[in-house]
Order: structure tokens, then sequence, then C-alpha cells
């Protein structure tokens, strides 16, 4: 496959940070790790933004200023695609370098251009990330499947932060009874978070994450799945849910109810306080974000429920589109806030960066439907995903509809990153560059984790 091409430069980018001007470079200048003095008070250092005349002129101020604040981690991009793969006998599809993207990521080289260096922090160095494993560590990866491998995480912090959410889910929120202690370790999710968010300048950045991260699974598992779950009423009970993300405004007679209600239930209770301590970190703009995607995500729980009320089998590009909705592009779109810094509001809504993350999101998701898959059949009743989809829709054995899977993630995979390059040579502000390979690393990360996670999967037999 020919290597992606630079799309022209999309207007809306440069008209974007023209309109700001001012008030976006000083909000992308704003530093990834605020200094704290002796005394405890933050010290953030003073940001002047020179006037701009023309975009170019603006955006290079802005990648100057943004730069010289704010560092990023060295961390695994996304790389070229390999080579189709036998769909008969397959091997992993290790994707070997791409220069193109990878420079386009890291950010300029060459003279004079080491002030927009992304490589370094200047608040709080970063851990170097150790060389990428030439093998797998645990597990098999999906054989066929277009994936980036990367660096075993950091164990100090797995074993820290895995110490810490079981403290807040035990301690803090009732989260879960005894005899389920079984699978919230097994879930694994402190290696999870780790390697999705390497860059994290702080423990307590990735908690952020992890707290999000286990909340939502228990909304899953309680209201959807495994747990007592089911299509029947969910509806109330996710904007029920939901109220502890996105906060209910009435009046002072009502109020208190809605406030007692947070309590209820251990979904309720972990959305409560995972917010809560998100929003200590977010900036209102990154947490509006992520309200947004979390409305998006139960609506993607209400459509899958409502055809399993049905006993309806969508058409696959029906399916693709429910799983757009309900997928993991909650998680990677707070990239920013674990790593310290903010992509601007108005470059993260653009239309390229939202095409980028729903890309990310997508091709996520689908890994989780072939790393699940033996687990949901073992399950009772029909649990759809794309395999299953592919294989009754399109008359195909369950093989080839989860071959064929494979497949629609290779491509979605591949659109992703082309679409990341483009979007870095149309708008190389720093912010935009560094959210880009935060996205990336997560994408990586997410496969890590579902590959390595034996406890909860195994393949089938179908090479």
């Amino acid at each position: 496959m020919p290597e992606p091409g630079l799309s022209p430069l999309q207007s809306s980018l440069p008209t974007a940070a023209t309109h700001f001007g001012a008030h976006v470079l000083a909000r992308a200048a704003a530093p990834a790790v605020t200094a704290v003095t002796p005394a405890g008070t933050a010290a953030a250092p003073a940001v002047t933004a020179a006037p701009a005349t023309d975009t170019t002129a603006l955006l290079t101020a802005a990648a100057r200023a943004v730069a010289a604040a704010v560092g990023a981690a060295p961390a695994v991009v996304p790389t070229g695609p390999a080579g189709a793969a036998d769909a008969e006998a397959p091997d992993a599809v290790v994707a070997p370098p791409a220069p193109d993207l990878g420079r386009l990521l890291r950010g300029p080289t060459g003279l004079g251009t080491a002030g927009l260096s992304l490589a370094r922090r200047a608040a709080v160095p970063e851990p170097t990330a150790p060389p990428v494993p030439a093998a797998p560590v645990e597990g098999h990866p999906i054989p066929g499947l277009y994936f980036h491998p990367v660096p075993e995480p950091d164990p100090v912090r797995v074993d820290e932060v895995s110490r810490r959410i079981k403290a807040w889910a035990l301690d803090e929120v009732q989260l879960y009874p005894d005899d389920w202690e079984g699978e919230f370790d097994g879930f694994s999710v402190g290696r999870y978070m780790v390697a999705c968010h390497p860059d994290a300048p702080t423990v307590e950045h990735l908690m952020v994450a992890t707290r999000l991260m286990v909340a939502e699974n228990a909304v899953d598992d309680c209201y959807c799945e495994d747990h007592g779950g089911s299509p029947i009423g969910l509806g109330g009970r996710l904007l029920l849910a939901h109220t502890a993300l996105d906060p209910l405004h009435t009046t002072k007679e009502y109020h208190p109810g809605w406030a007692e209600s947070l309590h209820a239930d251990a979904p309720r209770r972990a959305y409560r306080s995972a917010m809560e301590y998100f929003t200590e970190r977010a900036t209102p703009s990154q947490a509006d974000r992520f309200r947004h995607d979390m409305a998006r995500l139960h609506l993607g729980y209400l459509a899958e429920a409502a055809w399993s009320e049905t006993d309806h089998v969508p058409e696959v590009w029906e399916y693709l589109a429910m799983r757009q909705f309900n997928n993991f592009r909650p998680c990677p779109t707070i990239t920013d806030t674990v790593g310290g810094y903010e992509l601007p509001a108005d470059l993260h809504a653009q239309p390229a960066v939202q095409r980028v993350l729903a890309l990310a999101g997508n091709a996520t998701t689908i890994v989780n439907d072939l790393y699940s898959y033996t687990k949901e059949l073992a399950t009772p009743g029909k649990h759809l995903n794309l395999p299953v989809v592919i294989a009754e829709r399109e008359g195909v054995s369950d093989r080839e509809g989860y071959l064929k899977a494979v497949e629609v993630h290779n491509d979605l995979m591949r659109d992703f990153e082309a679409e990341a390059a483009a979007l870095a040579a149309a708008c190389p502000v720093p912010s935009v560059l560094r959210f880009l390979r935060g996205v990336a690393v997560w994408v990586d990360g997410n496969h890590y984790w579902h590959q390595t996670n034996t406890y909860r999967y195994s393949l089938p037999d179908f090479w």
C-alpha cells in the first residue's frame, strides 16, 4: 500500500487559529505541569502572545510558545502499513516505521528548529521509554491484525495505579462485592492505563483516566452486561447515571432527592466520584468534551439494547454505526488532560480532529470485538459483535466472518493513520501534534492490553 499523501491545508484549521488569536495562544501555551513552590502554591509562567499578521505567523508563534512551555514524552507513534496478510495463514501484521508520519508527529528537525522540539519536558523529567520488544511478552496477537507493539509499561507505576484504584473501588465507592474481586484484579486496569498514557506526568494524572475507565465498565457490566444488566429499562438507568457526569440543575425542593440518588448504586457512585477527580484537573472545555463523548457512549448502549429487545441483527454498516457510539472514544479524548496539557477547544472541535478521534475509537473497539469473541460466545443468548454480524448478514462461515472483521479493523487503522498524518501536516501546532501522538499511543496501548490479558481473552481456533 503506498504511503498516505498529505492533504492540502484545510481552511477551517487556520481560520480557527486566527479567530482565537492571542486567546488560543495563551491557552495552548499553558505548561504541561504547573510548577509548585515550597509553600504549595502554583506558579505558572506568564505567556505573552506576539501579534501575528497572518495565519502562518500565528501558527508559528503558537508552535514556539507551546514548545517552550510543553514537552512530550517519548512514545510509540503509529507506523505505516505493512503488506496485506495472507488470509489463509496470516502472521501478525507488525508495521514497519513510516518516516513521513513519524516525522510529522515528532515535529520539525534541522538547523534552527530546536525550539520547536516536542521531545523534552522542562518542568518534570519523563521516564525514558524502553525499546519496543521484538516479540510479545504475553498472549498471542491475532494473526493478520495490523497493530504496533509498545514497550512494557513501567512496572512501578502499574503497581501503584493498581493499588490506588483498588482502594478507591473498595473504600471510596464500594464498587463491588467480595466475590467480584478476582474479576477486578483480572481486568488489570493499572497495566492498561499505564500502557495507554506513557506521557502522564504523575501517577495522579494516570488515576484520572483509571477511575473513569473503571466507572464506565461498572455501568456497562451492571446496567447492560454480565452483572445483572438488562435492556429493559436501560434508558432510565443510563439517564440517571449520566447526571452524575452532567449534573442536574433544578429547584431547591427537588435537588436533595437527586443528590441522594447519586449514591444509590455502584455505577452512579463510581461515575460521581471519578468525575469529581477528573474536573479537579480538567479545564471546563475538557470536562464538557468528555460529557459529550459519554452521551455518545450511552446512546450506543441504547441502540444495542433496542436491537436485543427485538432480536434484530443489524446490517454490517448499521452495526458499525452503533459501534461508533458504543466505543472507547471517551478514553483517548481525554489524553491531553491525562498528559497535563490542553488541546484548545476550537481545535479539538475541528472536523479533521473529530474524524481522527472517530477512526481511533472505531478501530480500538473492533479490537475488542475480535479479542472478546470467544468470551462473548460463551455467554447466554446471542451477543452481537462484528464477526457475528458479518457472518449472519453476508452469509459466510464463522471463520470467514471473523477474518473479514480483521480486514475491517485493518482498514480503519490505516485510515486513522493517514488522516492523522494529513492533519499533522495541515495544522502543525505543537498541541495538535502532541494530541495526535497521544491518541496514537492510546490506540497501541489498547491493543497491547487486549493481547496480553489472557485472564479475560483467548483466540478462536480459526488458523
